[in-house]
């Protein structure tokens, strides 16, 4: 586990530094105490929320304590006080079981990137993040997350009216951004609290995949040739893909991803990583990291692996700019003609629209890339099996992805390339590659195309 020396081994005693650290510095329950009965608290997406901090929350009463966040790693106790109403981006577990209890969530339709735009709007007089025990220069590097809260907490520090907590984590790997515009840290001073916590940073297990997961990602294979530019998210179809690069012939690859993960490490500890991808070449590009202990540790210092804000990782511009961009997202269904929906089931929020669409987007312009979406051919719903190939969505779905947008479909049957096809082509594509059983049906549908 990362462990980092404490601020007092940092700094010789007395230096400017040590001071401003010393002077900011307060315990979890007293920083919860600044927290006024009617507030507003922001917190980063999963891997930057102060957990120590959060936890501290739970001791106190609200009136009307509204915080904003995305996909909470932890089922904190303030999250279930009455008075407390989550204003969520990404749902998780933690933000299903909440609407599954009653409790006061509501989601904030908004693709990742158009969370900070939120969070401006929000105004929330209360920002909180974590941070690695900061470097001799008094930096606090932000770590696991870059993604869309960064200018809020520079905002925040800047404003006396309001309130930046920093929770500091030994337990959390320093990492990078890209200098000068992106240090991907804060300085001490910027801080109006700093708190210091020893719990353990969440991490993601890694998951076996099953026989579905496995046979969508040979499916998927042929499309990674050398040199391919990845993005690859959270699931065993991922991880299978990535355990299959880094155990086959082949490489040359670069990574520009939302999210970093475990197999991303692995590829690089196989030695199949060089990012000769045309923009940001020699470095591996994300906005958060999610994985393993052993992730967590891989990354300290590392010096090929940087995080940028989320406005720019995730901007279609620059994912088309990287050399054979590949995208492998994942959806809940898709319809003939196209449509994805991926963050809602029958109407209720699953879990967000993330980065998807613009991966969707920014891979299809690539010089030899392609953006992917990836399902299984079924689903059980109570004691039935259902097509996620649908003949039609139902009157109300949600569309996570549009039609144009999306590139090629792949189950653990085949994949169907609807670029340049017809309404009609696009059906009978789709059709080929849903289960057997469903199978004849659709193609009635896609003839009648």
């Amino acid at each position: 586990m990362v462990t980092s020396c404490g601020a007092s081994e940092i700094w010789p005693k007395g230096s400017t530094v040590s001071s401003a650290y010393q002077t900011r510095l307060r315990t979890a329950a007293e920083a919860a105490a600044l927290v006024r009965p009617r507030d507003a608290v922001c917190v980063p997406l999963g891997p930057g929320q102060p957990g120590a901090f959060l936890e501290a929350l739970g001791d106190r009463d609200y009136e009307d304590l509204a915080i904003f966040c995305a996909l909470l790693l932890a089922p904190h106790a303030v999250l279930f006080k009455p008075g407390v109403r989550v204003l969520s981006g990404f749902y998780g577990p933690v933000e299903r079981a909440l609407r599954d209890q009653g409790l006061r969530v509501d989601f904030v339709p908004a693709d990742f990137r158009r969370y900070a735009p939120a969070m401006r709007r929000l105004g929330a007089r209360v920002v909180a993040t974590v941070a690695a025990p900061p470097d001799s220069n008094g930096r606090m590097s932000l770590s696991l997350h870059a993604g869309a809260s960064i200018d809020e907490l520079h905002r925040a520090a800047a404003d006396p009216d309001r309130l930046l907590v920093v929770e500091i984590n030994a337990h959390l790997p320093r990492t990078f951004g890209i200098d000068p515009g992106h240090p991907h840290s804060l300085a001490i001073e910027e801080a109006d609290v700093i708190i210091e916590s020893a719990q353990p940073p969440p991490t993601l297990p890694e998951s076996a995949p099953n026989e579905v997961e496995r046979a969508i990602a040979e499916q998927i294979r042929p499309y990674i040739r050398d040199g391919t530019t990845l993005q690859t998210g959270i699931g065993g179809i991922p991880s299978t893909i990535v355990e299959l690069l880094a155990s086959s012939p082949g490489g040359d690859y670069g990574v520009h991803s939302e999210m970093f993960t475990t197999g991303l490490m692995k590829l690089h500890l196989a030695g199949k990583v060089t990012n000769r991808k045309g923009v940001y070449d020699g470095l591996s590009i994300s906005t958060f990291a999610l994985g393993t202990e052993e992730l967590h540790n891989w990354l300290h210092e590392r010096e090929d692996v940087r995080f940028l804000p989320v406005d720019i990782v995730n901007d279609p511009s620059v994912i088309a700019r990287n050399r054979r961009m590949l995208s492998i997202n994942g959806a809940l269904a898709v319809d003939l003609h196209g449509q994805i929906a991926a963050d809602t089931i029958d109407g209720r929020q699953f879990s967000g629209i993330g980065g998807a669409e613009d991966f969707v987007s920014g891979a299809s312009f690539s010089d030899g890339g392609h953006s992917i979406v990836c399902l299984p051919s079924t689903a059980r719903v109570g004691e039935r099996v259902v097509s996620r190939i649908a003949a039609r969505f139902p009157a109300g779905a949600l569309v996570t992805t549009p039609r144009h947008q999306v590139d090629v479909v792949v189950t653990e049957f085949g994949s169907a390339e609807l670029c340049g096809l017809t309404v009609a082509e696009r059906a009978s594509a789709l059709a080929a590659i849903a289960h057997p059983m469903f199978r004849d049906e659709l193609r009635e549908v896609a003839s009648r195309r």
